[in-house]
């Protein structure tokens, strides 16, 4: 007697996406993340960032690997070898640039990201683990942007790294130990240089791309926030459709298009006609080769990290130590991991918190811009200063948080989401 042929799914297509589909979820896959993802119906210009974000990260790897397969990690040889990128590899200039220019994007990409979170209250339950995955890929951004920093090996990348690393030997007991370790050596070297590469082409986007997803599954798990900070789960149609919501695709991937084509000719613009940005995204510095004996003029680290760098600065030294400062610098990164359970409001969006919190906000970004363009000075002058007094209201609008977002009035939050405050 014949066998009975294969019986297909009837649950599954036919052609190749059938196929694939028998074998891995990937209709199902897609339903569920993208075109079945319900989101609020109220988005606005500020939830362009977190696709942006994702796509400067596609970009970051993809010009990253091209740039791995010239690049050197010798003390002798990295900087040549940028330079051979830069001006004998076909369209290696451009992959170049792309690549220090994404770096910045990414930055104020997020940036802007995290102060649409505290916007609209995106930190609030139940997407606090949302915001503690965010917190770790900004600490690892901020890691694998300091070591993509130094591998041109330029006088500047050189003389960062000395000044950056060395921060860690004021810690009690445990410093010294730990500066040797990092460096590989008893000094910036071939070794650092080494490890460091190591751990931005391989350990470091590893751990960002299972951040990234981390975040985006529990973002999809829990839902999206909006700008009423009203979850849009509450009040569902017969099919159990959010009636606040409407598919991901195909209104927000178009949406998300219109945001990436402002965005790429923004970018597309630096790279073209100001790739280094007046010296903030590339210094002056740094097309020279390193030199252990020519101190730049003025050792500041890139332009994102200044704030951080601002605060240490602005703490003074005790008995010949900056341990303060590095403990004040480690706090004002720390302290974002605790907003979710700092912010005591009874709303989240901030269509509907009162003045206080408002005003908090705006003193906290003024104290952030403050201590950017300080880190980015000489400790002269009014800058340290302005640096200690931005400091302090940086620290003042999360340690006080408790108290001012209880004490804060605030407004009747609709019940359904609207289109505008």
């Amino acid at each position: 007697m014949a066998a009975a042929p294969e019986s297909a799914d009837s649950s599954k297509g036919g052609g190749l996406i059938g196929w694939i589909d028998q074998r891995f979820p990937l209709t199902k896959m897609w339903k569920e993340q993208v075109a079945e993802y319900y989101a609020p119906k109220n988005f606005n210009f500020w939830y362009y960032f977190g696709s942006l974000a994702l796509l400067i990260l596609v970009n970051q790897l993809v010009t990253g690997i091209f740039l791995t397969m010239n690049y050197k990690p010798s003390s002798a040889e990295a900087f040549s070898s940028v330079e051979y990128i830069m001006r004998d590899v076909d369209w290696g200039w451009l992959i170049r640039y792309m690549h220090s220019t994404g770096a910045s994007a990414f930055f104020i990409v997020i940036y802007l990201h995290m102060f649409r979170a505290l916007l609209y209250g995106s930190h609030r339950k139940p997407r606090e683990l949302i915001w503690i995955f965010g917190c770790l890929i900004f600490l690892l951004l901020m890691a694998e942007g300091f070591m993509g920093y130094v591998l041109p090996w330029g006088n500047m990348s050189y003389w960062g790294a000395q000044v950056i690393v060395s921060l860690f030997g004021s810690l009690p007991y445990i410093g010294g130990a730990l500066v040797e370790w990092i460096r590989g050596d008893y000094y910036i070297a071939d070794a650092t240089l080494n490890r460091f590469f190591a751990l931005h082409v391989a350990a470091l986007p590893l751990a960002l791309i299972f951040l990234v997803i981390a975040h985006l599954m529990a973002l999809h798990e829990v839902g999206s926030n909006n700008p009423d900070g009203i979850e849009i789960h509450d009040h569902k149609d017969a099919k159990g459709h959010p009636l606040d919501g409407i598919p991901f695709h195909p209104y927000y991937t178009v949406k998300d298009m219109v945001g990436v084509a402002g965005f790429l000719l923004l970018f597309c613009g630096v790279i073209f006609f100001a790739p280094t940005f007046g010296g903030l995204f590339l210094e002056s510095p740094n097309f020279e080769p390193a030199n252990a004996l020519q101190t730049p003029p003025h050792i500041a680290p890139v332009w994102y990290f200044t704030p951080f760098y601002a605060m240490l600065r602005a703490v003074p030294s005790f008995a010949g130590t900056q341990v303060w400062g590095v403990l004040v610098m480690g706090a004002s990164i720390v302290v974002l991991f605790f907003v979710p359970w700092l912010d005591h409001s009874p709303v989240r969006s901030i269509r509907y918190r009162g003045p206080i919190y408002k005003v908090m906000l705006a003193i906290f970004v003024l104290s952030f811009i403050a201590l950017g363009i300080c880190g980015l000075k000489p400790p002269s002058g009014i800058y340290p200063t302005l640096a200690k007094v931005a400091t302090v209201l940086y620290f003042a609008f999360f340690l006080l948080m408790p108290w001012y977002t209880k004490l804060d009035s605030v407004k009747p939050v609709p019940e359904r989401v609207t289109g505008h405050a």
